[in-house]
């Protein structure tokens, strides 16, 4: 094998550890259960009625279903406003808004 072989396998062997361990780093991050932040579909799990688990809710930015998110954003996503103009916030517990209809 030629010098310069050997010299770009190394240089791509350290590149993929370091994009590795970056990724980890991300990865290895506190998560907090957000309510009301997920779109339909997309929730992480459940928080009451109309939601069973991963991929349960059915209304976009449903208040029972929650979402993992960074620890210490969940209430300052930014998220469309209500239809009626109030701000829509994500919340650490279950929210009384956004229910699917029963």
């Amino acid at each position: 094998m030629s010098k310069t072989i050997k010299t770009l396998a190394t240089v791509g062997l350290v590149a993929t550890a370091m994009t590795a361990h970056g990724s980890m780093a991300i990865a290895d991050g506190a998560k907090e259960k957000c309510f009301g932040v997920s779109l339909a579909g997309q929730n992480d799990c459940a928080a009451g009625p109309g939601t069973s688990c991963a991929g349960s809710s059915t209304v976009d930015y449903q208040g029972n279903a929650w979402t993992l998110v960074d620890e210490g954003t969940c209430l300052t996503m930014e998220l469309p406003a209500m239809d009626d103009g109030t701000a829509r916030m994500g919340s650490l517990e279950a929210l009384e808004r956004d229910l699917p209809q029963a």
